[in-house]
């Protein structure tokens, strides 16, 4: 069995006009919801194997919040620049090519394909994904590379706004 974390970025900032689409950096709100969505699934027990994401600075920056509350290394961050500008189907390519020592992965990248990620891997079904969101499944399956065809089941779904621990 594994487990996907689908990470959308934290809230990210409009203020600098000037600056490229790749990057804007997180606003006041997405630095403190980052360690706040992290320390949720700390509390949970939630290990997590490995944190994969987008090279762009939001979503760089959230994966890096992540990784402090868990008491990892920057380092440890793999990045992939086919994260960023990224499709649904290259979601799944990238969920197909993980390490199969990972048990539990973090996936940090953007909306739409986030959202339309998430709504392609099983019933339970969320209009946007909020950023700093999380969408979570279980995989029934031993190696990633099964990951496309295997049954997956809806494990939770959390987001800042919504108060409280991890909902099932």
């Amino acid at each position: 069995m594994k487990s996907l974390l689908i990470v959308r970025h934290a809230k990210s900032s409009w203020d600098i006009t000037s600056a490229d689409d790749f990057d804007r950096p997180l606003n006041e709100r997405g630095k403190t919801d980052a360690p706040e969505m992290a320390k949720r699934l700390i509390k949970e027990k939630i290990k997590i194997d490995a944190f994969i994401s987008s090279p762009a600075k939001r979503a760089k920056k959230t994966a890096q919040l992540f990784v402090h509350e868990f008491q990892r290394s920057k380092d440890d961050i793999i990045f992939i620049p086919e994260l960023y500008n990224v499709s649904s189907s290259v979601l799944y390519q990238v969920s197909s090519t993980l390490d199969d020592d990972y048990s539990t992965v973090a996936i940090f990248s953007h909306n739409p394909a986030v959202t339309d990620f998430a709504n392609s891997l099983t019933t339970h079904r969320i209009d946007d994904m909020p950023t700093c969101g999380i969408f979570a499944v279980k995989i029934h399956a031993g190696k990633w590379e099964d990951f496309e065809n295997a049954q997956k089941e809806f494990w939770f779904f959390n987001y800042p706004k919504l108060k409280g621990g991890i909902s099932e």
